[in-house]
């Protein structure tokens, strides 16, 4: 430890003019430790266990509409109890705890034990399944150790780090590293939108939800997922950044239960060498624009198909997640500064995040008649819905909702864009309720389904 640390100073001292050795020469030298950060941080970090209840299916094509129709006879699904361990983190002292989406999002009960052996029932107050976060707060809590939330903007590849949490079970166990990365985003990971801080910090099964601070103790980001192909940490583990974590805890003592996104209505790519070089800059930096709807914010700010984003509210975007985890971090009602580029120009522009509108108006219809297309849902087609159904840019005209009862039978899924029935064209959800009606014994559908068009065709 001595001779490492030696190294170390040597180094740093070293030049050209002034190369020298400084041996330690105080027990505080020599004896390093981050028991101090430990000691503020660790009260604040919870182990969670969460129970729900699952419907085992006992036929494989239980969630095929078609096919599930033959196997009735085999009864019904049967409920199963489903356990799951995790961590968490308390940022306010009235009991507001975030922990992971996977760990107690849909649970029917959790229960969070402190540091300290206390033992608190818990309800999430808001989830979020698309950035893997949830924010829960403990009944009949008060005065409870927390963590305050680092500006995770602020960290640098470099900066030591520890990990605390709860992994495999065996209670609350410390981890350190340092932040080996920054801008992470090419991960599966919740709905694969993700902009992760990155570290080497040992990171287990049963971290998840757990706490990554800095060495003054403060919440840089939300331990979530690693890179294994065996179960255990390989070094390379990923957080959630404080930025976003705040923002949605923000949310959730407003009183909100879902997380409402600023919408882009934009579609990018990230630049590399070869972009670049057909655009004439100097770098890849930014987010090519590829697909921009018109009533996005970005549009009105004065940006164009084929401009490059370079930054947004002060930030480098250089990927179509961070541009994402921008617009989240900042959240609704904020004014964020949008730096783009043009012909080799650069311009800017003040941009106001809100959520997707909802118009033109969705004009959600169910068919409920004794018809072919007996309990189907559909809607209109605006930004609003593109964003609920994850519709492409270029979605336009009319949505499955919902599939029940005959629709469901027939094949239909939630976020279907119907095109025609019957060889007649589809704009509105008074037309699909309108053809819905004819007489007809087979029934073709023309739809796009996971952006690939299909036919649907069955027998009434």
């Amino acid at each position: 430890m001595i001779r490492n640390l030696c190294l170390v100073i040597a180094f740093a001292c070293a030049s050209p003019a002034f190369a020298q050795t400084v041996v330690p020469e105080t027990e505080g030298q020599i004896a390093l430790s981050f028991a101090p950060v430990v000691k503020a941080a660790a009260p604040a970090v919870v182990n969670i266990y969460a129970t729900r209840i699952v419907q085992e299916r006992r036929s494989p094509f239980a969630n095929d509409p078609f096919f599930n129709q033959f196997f009735e006879a085999l009864g019904p699904s049967q409920p199963r109890v489903q356990n799951s361990l995790g961590s968490g983190v308390i940022v306010s002292a009235g009991g507001i705890v975030v922990s992971n989406y996977h760990v107690v999002g849909q649970a029917t009960e959790i229960r969070v034990v402190l540091n300290d052996r206390r033992e608190f029932a818990a309800d999430v107050i808001l989830g979020d399944e698309a950035s893997d976060l949830a924010v829960l707060r403990l009944r009949d809590a008060a005065e409870l150790p927390f963590l305050p939330l680092r500006n995770s903007d602020e960290l640098e590849v470099g900066d030591l780090v520890l990990a605390i949490g709860n992994p495999f079970g065996v209670g609350q166990t410390v981890s350190s590293g340092i932040v080996s990365g920054l801008a992470r985003s090419a991960l599966q990971v919740a709905d694969g939108r993700g902009y992760f801080i990155q570290t080497d910090a040992a990171i287990n099964p049963g971290n998840s939800g757990g706490a990554l601070v800095d060495m003054q103790g403060r919440l840089v980001g939300i331990n979530t997922a690693i890179l294994t192909q065996g179960g255990g940490s390989n070094g390379i583990g990923f957080a959630i950044p404080a930025n976003l974590v705040q923002s949605i805890v923000a949310q959730a003592e407003a009183g909100a239960t879902r997380f409402a996104r600023p919408w882009a209505g934009v579609t990018g790519q990230a630049m590399d060498a070869a972009l670049a070089e057909g655009l004439g800059l100097a770098r890849p930096d930014g987010v090519l624009v590829s697909e921009l709807h018109p009533q996005s914010p970005f549009a009105a700010a004065g940006l164009q198909t084929g401009d490059v984003i370079l930054s947004l509210g002060g930030a480098p975007t250089n990927t179509p997640q961070e541009v994402m985890f921008r617009l989240s971090a900042l959240g609704v009602g904020a004014d964020a500064e949008l730096v783009w580029l043009r012909d080799g120009t650069e311009q800017r522009a003040m941009m106001r995040l809100a959520p997707a509108p909802d118009d033109p108006p969705r004009d959600q219809t169910t068919v409920v008649e004794d018809v072919s297309l007996r309990g189907l849902t559909v809607v209109q087609i605006n930004p609003a819905v593109m964003e609920e159904l994850k519709l492409p840019m270029q979605a336009e005209g009319v949505a499955v909702l919902q599939a029940e009862d005959l629709a469901a039978r027939a094949g239909f899924l939630p976020g279907d864009v119907i095109l025609g029935i019957n060889g007649a064209a589809v704009a509105t959800p008074a037309d699909v309720v309108a053809l819905a009606g004819m007489e007809a014994r087979v029934w073709v559908i023309d739809l796009i389904r996971g952006g690939q068009a299909m036919r649907l065709r069955f027998r009434f």
